[in-house]
């Protein structure tokens, strides 16, 4: 479709001749994926839709409790500081951001009053500024207002590398500024095509500065907060023991009108992805289950319990190995997997390329995962435009004891390959989960035929996803030699998901091992091509540098991808819940409601 063509249809939408609805429908037919399609209209000045759940009841509470599954359980309540998904869900509970993102990739205001746009004064021209009004009238849970001031503060908190927070990316290279007491403005230091990042859905949620303005930098794991929030959100805090429960109760000053409609909220973790689907879906005990990575089969069977549904979104979440280029054995300065190492058998591109040969992705999709993921070798795959169609996966045994024959890896008495004294043998983890634990086996047998051993781990999933920094098992530290998990796409545009390909996010002891790439490998082409692509305007230009950063790393074979993945949750046959595959499930947890 050729840009006069686009204008022309962006022209009906502003008149009324054509809905928003259609508009998206034609983008999708040329490959244009929603998101896009609505960010096109936003930059155009035509207004975000309405959210995607109408809200019914006609007044807050009375709907009794709310009782949310997280089987991988939440360990601490700051935004900043977690890691794992499960964290960000239970802080989204009790702190907002100004936006956040629907299921169809629509930007929903939140604390903030609307979203910004050229006509209403939001976007500047030059792509270099953005203007967020906030909500007036807006309470924290202590009863003190929200205003600008607390936007500024999140800014200046999440910055500050001392904190070391898991969102400084987001913000350490923008201006924040008070216009007033309901006014903030973003200033970023090139033209900036994707603007909705700070102060948005994950990584966006607002700390109240009368709460942590004593906590910030070095003294930032010090707050009593972490585990006590107080936020605008519509439940306020009542108890939590990390690792267990957490309760919270109606807040009868929350900012929306009759919302929330249940009186409190209770979010237990633990448990398995089964379990918990079978609490929702069989016997009714609760009325979500978060992240149902199931086997397909088990979950039809399930399906016909009486008690709930299944809810599938698309999103750009992947299951992915990581082979680890560092040595997990060797410490230096008090770390292991330090950039200052170099893995004596991973390191050689032969290796990892043979490994990359042995994974059956046909297998692990068809068998395994069914409906909760599609076989891939994209890092990134939605939206659409940003996938690389370069990438293509193989299963040949075949080919891969041929790459390592011809690298000098030769079968020992014991049918392992060594070279120079070095064995092919590998600690290869993931967390505890049946799905993950039958891929490990599946990718483990073809490995042993390749003359390549590798010991299968598997760690409490509420320890592998934790945010402890003392906990030496978690996926950030990568003191092994593979892992395999999924990364959540935070938006409906990669470029922060892709700065886990960025040397400045390297996770080391410096950031307590919250930088974004776990991997620690870097190129420098892909810091170059990330780094124009933030400036980078032309939106097909813009899409191809993204996907030289995804092509760098998969075509080095440090990151595997596996399956893009679908997000499955339950719900009781009765609740109403917005569950949105570009942001996390809790997102808009004030709207849901029994029908």
């Amino acid at each position: 479709m050729k840009d006069t063509e686009i204008r022309g249809l962006i022209a009906d939408v502003k008149e009324g001749s054509l809905s928003r609805r259609f508009f998206i429908k034609r983008m999708a037919a040329v490959g244009i994926a929603a998101p896009i399609a609505s960010q096109i209209l936003v930059w155009n000045d035509v207004a975000m839709a309405n959210a995607t759940l109408p809200y019914k009841p006609t007044k807050a509470g009375g709907a009794g409790p709310l009782k949310i599954l997280l089987w991988q359980a939440p360990t601490l309540l700051n935004p900043h500081f977690a890691s794992g998904t499960k964290d960000q869900i239970a802080s989204r509970i009790f702190y907002e951001p100004l936006a956040g993102w629907d299921k169809e990739g629509n930007l929903i205001p939140c604390l903030a009053a609307e979203v910004p746009t050229k006509a209403n004064g939001g976007l500047s021209a030059d792509g270099t500024t953005v203007t967020w009004k906030l909500k007036p009238g807006v309470k924290w849970h202590d009863g003190k207002p929200f205003t600008a001031d607390d936007v500024v503060f999140t800014w200046q908190y999440a910055k500050d590398p001392a904190t070391a927070a898991y969102t400084t990316g987001s913000y350490k290279d923008i201006k924040v500024e008070k216009v007033d007491d309901l006014t903030v403005k973003v200033v970023f230091t090139q033209p900036t095509p994707f603007w909705a990042d700070p102060f948005v859905a994950t990584v966006g949620q607002i700390l109240p500065k009368h709460r942590f303005a004593d906590y910030v930098g070095a003294k930032s794991r010090e707050a009593p907060d972490n585990l006590k929030p107080i936020g605008t959100g519509p439940y306020k805090f009542t108890d939590f023991k990390p690792g267990d429960i957490l309760t919270g109760e109606r807040f009868a000053d929350y900012h929306i009108k009759n919302q929330p409609a249940f009186d409190s909220i209770e979010v237990k973790g633990g448990g398995d992805a089964v379990s918990a689907a079978r609490a929702v879906l069989q016997t009714g005990e609760y009325d979500y289950a978060w992240n149902l990575q199931v086997e397909e089969e088990v979950l039809k069977r399930m399906e016909t319990g009486g008690r709930g549904k299944t809810s599938a979104v698309a999103s750009g979440d992947i299951e992915f190995i990581i082979l680890n280029t560092t040595d997990p054995n060797t410490e230096v300065d008090g770390e292991r997997s330090s950039v200052k190492t170099k893995h004596p058998t991973l390191s050689d591109p032969a290796v990892r390329k043979a490994i990359n040969l042995l994974i059956d992705r046909d297998s692990i999709q068809k068998f395994i995962y069914g409906r909760g993921g599609t076989a891939t070798a994209s890092f990134v795959n939605e939206p659409k435009q940003f996938k690389s169609t370069k990438l293509k996966y193989e299963f040949s045994i075949d080919k891969a004891n041929k790459i390592l024959d011809e690298a000098g890896w030769k079968k020992g008495s014991d049918g392992v390959r060594e070279k120079d004294g070095k064995k092919l043998k590998y600690v290869y983890q993931t967390s505890i989960n049946a799905p993950r634990q039958k891929t490990q086996a599946i990718i483990k047998q073809a490995c042993q035929k390749a003359g390549i051993e590798l010991e299968l781990k598997s760690v409490t999933a509420s320890v592998f996803f934790s945010s402890d920094v003392a906990n030496p098992d978690t996926y950030t530290k990568l003191y092994c030699d593979m892992e395999m998990y999924t990364t959540t796409q935070p938006q409906p545009d990669p470029e922060r998901f892709l700065n886990q390909f960025t040397s400045w996010e390297i996770a080391s002891k410096e950031n307590k091992w919250l930088g974004r790439n776990v991997s620690r490998y870097s190129d420098p082409e892909a810091d170059k091509a990330y780094k124009a692509a933030q400036g980078e305007l032309d939106p097909a230009k813009r899409a191809a540098l993204l996907i030289k950063v995804n092509e760098i790393f998969c075509e080095a074979n440090v990151i595997l991808p596996l399956l893009s993945r679908t997000r499955v949750a339950a719900a009781a046959n009765n609740l109403m819940h917005d569950h949105s595959g570009w942001d996390v499930d809790s997102w808009n947890i004030a709207a849901w409601y029994r029908t």
